[in-house]
């Protein structure tokens, strides 16, 4: 008997289920409002993977100096914060192409396998020039996605809005941190050129 109850049950909210399952069902959508051409979109998804990968060589930088036979604990923060902050580049632009309605046709090639070309490093000085020239080569794309969507080459289309929004937002904050980096460096090297490696530990601390 209980047996039977059981199965009755089990059908009873298979049914239950099935009437409140949801379907994924294509509807029929105006696309004039999408107007990002597809220059513009190509070099943004290119930007999203420079994002990726800055964000997972600053990854590979903080792991380096969280190991203990490095154990330098400032700049691993410091390069954990960075790769959080590329990462959240990646996710502001893939956010913009959704609110653009450039999601609508799926993802493909949105994001790629990244890669690290480095792994370790002789000194923190040669880490934050890394970082400093990385940040150079993001800020060079930008400037590159900013040219592409000013001027799309079949139809001189301008993209005010997404060129403002990359000139106000993204290239501030690439100037301040390339300055913040160069001023990081200049200290550190000031610091070990008096003091040798004893300057980078006190950095560090610093840090």
């Amino acid at each position: 008997m209980k047996f039977f109850v059981g199965i009755v049950l089990l059908s009873l909210a298979a049914v239950a289920l099935a009437d409140l399952s949801c379907s994924n069902v294509p509807v029929d959508m105006t696309t004039k409002w999408i107007d990002i051409k597809h220059s513009c979109v190509d070099a943004m998804r290119k930007q999203i993977q420079k994002e990726i990968h800055a964000s997972y060589q600053y990854l590979a930088m903080a792991a380096y100096f969280s190991r203990d036979t490095v154990n330098r604990p400032g700049f691993a923060e410091h390069f954990f914060g960075s790769a959080k902050e590329e990462r959240e580049h990646a996710l502001h632009l893939i956010e913009y192409l959704s609110m653009r309605g450039n999601l609508t046709s799926g993802v493909t090639n949105l994001i790629t396998s990244p890669t690290v070309k480095k792994s370790e490093w002789s000194s923190a000085v040669d880490a934050l020039t890394d970082a400093l020239n990385l940040e150079a080569e993001v800020t060079e794309s930008i400037r590159g996605l900013i040219i592409t969507c000013e001027t799309d080459p079949d139809s001189k289309y301008n993209d005010y809005h997404l060129v403002d929004y990359l000139t106000g937002v993204y290239l501030e904050e690439q100037y301040k941190g390339q300055r913040e980096l160069a001023g990081k460096l200049s200290t550190l090297k000031k610091m070990m050129a008096s003091h040798g490696e004893i300057g980078e530990f006190l950095y560090d601390k610093d840090l």
